[in-house]
C-alpha cells in the first residue's frame, strides 16, 4: 500500500483529503484501502492522500515520501509547541497550522487580539537551515489576526512602538506600530516561496482578514475593529518598508493576513493550493494507468465546488482520462453538481447511516464498509 513514482496498470489510487473532526486524510485513505482489500483483493491500490494547502498539508507530503522534521516552535499564544515539516531534497513542506493554527491554542481557548503567526516564522527558517530552496507554505487554520506580523518577528524582524520598545503579539497591538526594524530579518536570498492557498481575500475591507475570518477565531464585532485598524496600521508600514503594495492582492487575506507578510516581506507568489500540491506530489504519475480513483473529505456540498482537493482530483484525473468517485461522511451535492465537478459518483456515511454524531464516532468503520459498495459498482 506504498505510493511509488509510478501507478501498477488497473490500480486504484486513493487520494482523499481529511474527514474534518474524524479521521486525517492518510487514515481516510488507509480505511478505503482496507475496504478495497476486503472487497478486491485483486486489485492493486496505491495511497496518494492530499490536502488543499491548509490543514493536513504537510501529513500529506508525509505520505507521499517527504521526511518528516520535528522543530519546537512558539505557539499562537507563546506557549511552546512541537510542528512539523516535510522536506524532500531541496524542497520543504511549512504548514502554518502546525504552528500558528486552531488546534495548537491551549485548551482550544481562542485568542483573536493576541494569538501569533511567530512560529510559522521559525518554521521556515528551520525550513532554509535544513538546506530548502523551495518553501511550499500551506495556509489555512490560523488561530491569529496579526497579519503576519508575527511571522516577520519570527524571521527576525523587529515591530517597534513610539518609544522604541517591541510590541507584543498579535493584531491589536499593531495599532501602536511606529517603525520596524528588518536587519535582523533571516537571510533568504536564493529561496523561492510558493504559498499554496485557494483562499483570494484582500488583506483589509468588508472582505478582508478580520471581518470575514476573524469571528471563526473568536473575534467579536469590536474585536475585528481593532484588528481592522491593527492590520491597516501593519500595511502602510509594511509596505513602505519593503516597496511592495500587497494588501489587495488575492491572497493577502489567507491566515488571518499571513498571505500579506509572505507577499510584502518574503516575495512569495500564490499558487492554487490543490493544483498545485498535486503536481507536488506527482498525482500524474501515480495516476497513469489507474482504472478508478477515489477520492473525498468529510462534507461533500458548495463549498467543496469552490476548488477543494477532491475538485482537484477530479480535474486531473479526468484530463488523463481516469474515472473519479468521491467517498464523504455527508454529501450535499446534487447528481449535477457532481458530474459537472467530473464526479461520476459520491457515497456518503450518511447513506448508510443516518445517525451524524455516529457517523462522526465511527468513520473509520463505516468508511470501510461503504468502500465495498463502491467496489461492487466500479470494480467488477
Amino acid at each position: 500500500m506504498t505510493s511509488a513514482p509510478d501507478g501498477p496498470k488497473g490500480h486504484v489510487l486513493v487520494s482523499p483529503d481529511k474527514f474534518k473532526g474524524s479521521l486525517s486524510a492518510p487514515e481516510v485513505a488507509a480505511h478505503i484501502a482496507a475496504g478495497l482489500r476486503a472487497a478486491r483483493p485483486d486489485v492493486p491500490v496505491l495511497l496518494l492522500p492530499v490536502a488543499d494547502g491548509g490543514e493536513g498539508t504537510v501529513e500529506a507530503a508525509i505520505a507521499a515520501g517527504y521526511r518528516r522534521v520535528e522543530v519546537k516552535v512558539c505557539g499562537p499564544t507563546g506557549k511552546e509547541v512541537q510542528a512539523n515539516l516535510a522536506m524532500s531534497g531541496e524542497t520543504a513542506v511549512v504548514e502554518l497550522a502546525t504552528a500558528s493554527g486552531l488546534a495548537m491554542l491551549p485548551e482550544g481557548r481562542l485568542e483573536p487580539l493576541i494569538a501569533t503567526s511567530y512560529g510559522t516564522g521559525q518554521l521556515i527558517v528551520a525550513a532554509k537551515r535544513l538546506g530548502a530552496r523551495r518553501i511550499v507554505l500551506g495556509l489555512g487554520g490560523s488561530a491569529c489576526t496579526d497579519g503576519g506580523a508575527g511571522l516577520v518577528q519570527g524571521l527576525g524582524g523587529r515591530l517597534l512602538d513610539g518609544l522604541g520598545n517591541s510590541l507584543p503579539p498579535g493584531g491589536a497591538a499593531l495599532r501602536s506600530l511606529h517603525r520596524l526594524d528588518l536587519r535582523g530579518l533571516a537571510d533568504l536570498s536564493g529561496v523561492e516561496i510558493v504559498v499554496a492557498s485557494d483562499v483570494d481575500n484582500p488583506l483589509l475591507g468588508p472582505s478582508g482578514a478580520a471581518a470575514v475570518y476573524g469571528p471563526q477565531k473568536g473575534a467579536t464585532a469590536e474585536d475585528i475593529r481593532v484588528l481592522e485598524a491593527g492590520l491597516r496600521r501593519w500595511a502602510d508600514l509594511g509596505e513602505a518598508a519593503t516597496r511592495r503594495p500587497a494588501r489587495n492582492s488575492p491572497g493577502a487575506g489567507a491566515a488571518g493576513g499571513v498571505g500579506f507578510a509572505a507577499l510584502a516581506f518574503l516575495g512569495a507568489r500564490v499558487e492554487p493550493g490543490i493544483s498545485y500540491l498535486l503536481d507536488l506530489l506527482d498525482f500524474n504519475g501515480k495516476a497513469r494507468g489507474a482504472r478508478l480513483v477515489i477520492t473525498g473529505e468529510g462534507s461533500l456540498d458548495t463549498q467543496t465546488l469552490r476548488g477543494k482537493a477532491p475538485i482537484g482530483v477530479a480535474k486531473a484525473a479526468t484530463r488523463i482520462g481516469v474515472p473519479v468517485v468521491a467517498v464523504a461522511g455527508r454529501r450535499a451535492l446534487t447528481g449535477e453538481q457532481l458530474r459537472r465537478a467530473r464526479i461520476q459518483a459520491a457515497y456518503a456515511l450518511t447513506d448508510i447511516e443516518p445517525d451524524v454524531d455516529r457517523c462522526m464516532r465511527q468513520a473509520g468503520r463505516l468508511l470501510e464498509q461503504l468502500v465495498v459498495a463502491v467496489a461492487e459498482e466500479w470494480l467488477k
